[in-house]
């Protein structure tokens, strides 16, 4: 049994025990897109609709569901607080495999959409919907997902090209018509070219011909036919098409018309001789010799099944006996999650450098897409980083037991020969590094884009520190490990450096100092201890960063001095009633004074320099959710910079002696090994 439990953020476990109608275990299911927009109306855990939702949900995963046909609606309450839902499987796949899929989706929904009142989840073989307002019989075009195959069509000829493109699209269109025109709403096609062409098509069942066919059509439309295989998703529809079977053909022989064999030639048919006659004495002959040699064979191989078998299980055993501990971390156990390293090679092209993403702390990082169209960030770690076993296996181990919508989502690993490689979702839009701090990308995130990235990396770490089911301590919050999704939600990252508390401890000591310049806390980097008000001074350097637009470590003028770092700078504004100097220029005027303001007052309460002063990260997302709240007055920040070179306050002059091989002097990650 793999160690690696899936529990939900939500503080109400009860929630997944009653969403848990099936008692054979739920296989995994890769998650290939969500939808749950922020600008719906969210629930609370105490609310009818909450109650409503469960109820709706136990339905819909329930043993009386529609397995067979591959689709269910309900609904549960009565408005407002109404909650109506559906799932769709694929039409190929059996009941078995829908009903897991749907279980699996329900049991992960409020990982990905927490409190939200309108969501989608996609699946490779099943999408799940609910929504506070009516959603059967009705077409939805929001909440799309397109997923693309990496590899263009293979042809420096223009014509083939829009040849294939041409015959992608007609095909993809006839079968359209045949899936609007059947009860099912399905169809698939194979088609013989060159190379064999696969599509399929699909609607929600209770649509109607014409709605389905608009849909259809749409999602197709909406496709980048030049590439040799991709997808499209709409709630109420989604088609796709690839150089490989994807789909069970024998599940669907009856919707794709069989292809008539070529005709041969007399010539050909002279070829194809009748296979010879065995006579009677002979065959028994044959026979004989088919059971002297073919039985030892089998025998053999039944005596290594046998034998495996009984070695996958005691090692099985063996790690159900040993619970999960921050010292017990043998990455053995991650076996359900391990990818061959020939997968991932060919994913990423052979770490190509076209496909390279970036250079994080400790190797490189590479864009994969396997050959169900997933798309994927590899993670290669560099033979000569600073990250042994321990940080591998550590990465591993915390990221793995992590599920929420502002955490990156770690998907497995590599561990063969030297290789040492991690494989994560794919998040699109790079780190936050790369928008705020570049004088052409700025514009890119206005002030509504960057609250929001705020509250999302609240939301993350109080996961860290709180809901989960143990308390993580990050140890490198920065730009550069914050990642943008699609909908630019923010995704904190890069968990080499985490550590895991006991249920009842609050701070450790560490002689192993690691992090990032600008972001360390005082007393970490001076002393070594660390705590959850570690990573909350990391927050509020990241808030005074998202809000400026300017780096921490920098040094910046104020009245022709020297005013120290940012978070000095940022208290000789506030000092002088002129905090919103701070602001990014390339806001201009499109901001809420209130929002900046409030954002920049709670980020100098998480910097102040006593750690018991800086508040939790519960209480900082309650302060960014709800503006009724009284905020306290911060105090002097840590690492304070007086006006003066030679009136620098102790801590600073304590660290400029014993700090000097603790600090970066750039933005990377540092792990020094450095005396108490």
């Amino acid at each position: 049994m793999s160690f690696f439990w899936l529990f939900p953020f939500l503080l109400h476990l009860s929630f997944a025990d009653s969403l848990s109608p099936l008692s054979a275990p739920v296989q995994n299911f890769i998650h290939l897109n969500h939808s749950c927009p922020s600008s719906i109306l969210t629930y609370s855990r105490n609310s009818t609709y909450f109650t409503n939702l469960k109820t709706l949900l136990s339905s819909l995963s329930s043993r009386n569901a529609s397995y067979s046909t591959g689709f269910q609606t309900a609904t549960a309450g009565q408005a407002p607080d109404r909650v109506t839902g559906l799932f769709l499987c694929r039409g190929d796949v059996s009941q078995e495999v829908c009903r897991n899929c749907v279980a699996f989706s329900v049991k992960e929904t409020l990982y990905w959409c927490p409190y939200n009142k309108e969501v989608v989840l996609y699946y490779d073989e099943c999408m799940l919907r609910y929504s506070h307002r009516n959603i059967l019989s009705t077409v939805t075009y929001d909440g799309s997902a397109i997923l693309l195959n990496g590899a263009n069509i293979s042809s420096s000829n223009q014509n083939q090209v829009d040849e294939f493109r041409d015959l992608v699209s007609s095909t993809l269109n006839l079968a359209a018509v045949e899936a609007a025109n059947s009860s099912k709403k399905f169809y698939t096609r194979k088609v013989i070219t060159p190379q064999p062409l696969y599509l399929l098509v699909q609607c929600t069942p209770d649509l109607t011909r014409q709605d389905c066919l608009r849909c259809l059509q749409k999602s197709i439309k909406g496709m980048s036919l030049y590439r040799i295989g991709g997808r499209f998703f709409y709630p109420s529809c989604n088609s796709r098409y690839e150089n490989y079977s994807f789909y069970n053909e024998t599940a669907t022989r009856s919707s794709s018309p069989p292809s008539l064999p070529p005709r041969s030639t007399p010539q050909q048919q002279l070829k194809l001789a009748p296979p010879p006659l065995i006579s009677e004495r002979g065959k028994g002959r044959n026979s004989s010799v088919i059971i002297v040699v073919v039985v030892p064979i089998i025998a053999l191989l039944l005596l290594f099944v046998a034998f495996f078998s009984l070695r996958a299980k005691k090692t099985r055993t063996n790690y159900e006996r040993e619970p999960l501990t921050e010292e017990s971390d043998d990455i053995t156990t991650a076996g359900s999650l391990q990818f061959d390293f020939k997968a991932i090679e060919a994913a990423t092209n052979k770490f190509c450098e076209t496909n390279k993403l970036g250079q994080g702390g400790f190797g490189e990082v590479y864009k994969g897409i396997f050959p169900s169209g997933v798309q994927v960030a590899v993670k290669r770690l560099s033979k000569t980083s600073g990250q042994g076993e321990r940080e591998f296996a550590n990465e591993v181990i915390v990221v793995a037991k992590l599920q929420h919508r502002n955490l990156v989502r770690l998907l497995g690993f590599c561990l063969e020969r030297d290789e040492r490689i991690l494989v994560y979702e794919f998040v699109p839009n790079k780190s936050l590094d790369y928008f705020i701090f570049d004088s052409t990308m700025q514009s890119l995130l206005d002030w509504t884009r960057r609250y929001k990235i705020i509250g999302g990396i609240a939301r993350g770490i109080l996961y860290l520190h709180q809901d989960s089911r143990l308390t993580i301590i990050h140890r490198d919050l920065k730009a550069g490990n914050i990642l943008l999704g699609d909908d630019m939600n923010a995704k904190i990252a890069d968990f080499g450096m985490a550590r895991i508390f006991g249920m009842d401890q609050t701070e450790a000591n560490t002689r192993r100092i690691v992090g990032t310049y600008g972001y360390m806390s005082p007393e970490y980097a001076m002393y070594g201890q660390f705590s959850m008000k570690s990573d909350v001074y990391s927050f509020g350097v990241l808030v005074l960063e998202i809000i400026s637009g300017k780096k921490n470590s920098n040094v910046y003028q104020m009245d022709g001095t020297s005013a120290g770092n940012l978070v000095t700078y940022t208290w000789r504004l506030w000092s002088n009633g002129s905090p919103l100097e701070l602001v990014d220029p390339s806001f201009r005027d499109n901001y809420r004074i209130n929002e900046v303001s409030r954002c920049i007052h709670i980020a100098l309460l998480c910097v102040q320099e006593e750690a018991e002063d800086r508040p939790t990260m519960s209480a900082i997302v309650q302060m960014l959710t709800t503006s009724s709240i009284a905020l306290a007055v911060p105090q002097r920040p840590g690492f304070f910079f007086r006006s003066s070179k030679h009136e620098q306050v102790g801590l600073v002059d304590r660290l400029s002696i014993n700090t000097s091989a603790l600090c970066s002097v750039d933005d990377a990650s540092i792990t020094n090994v450095t005396p108490r």
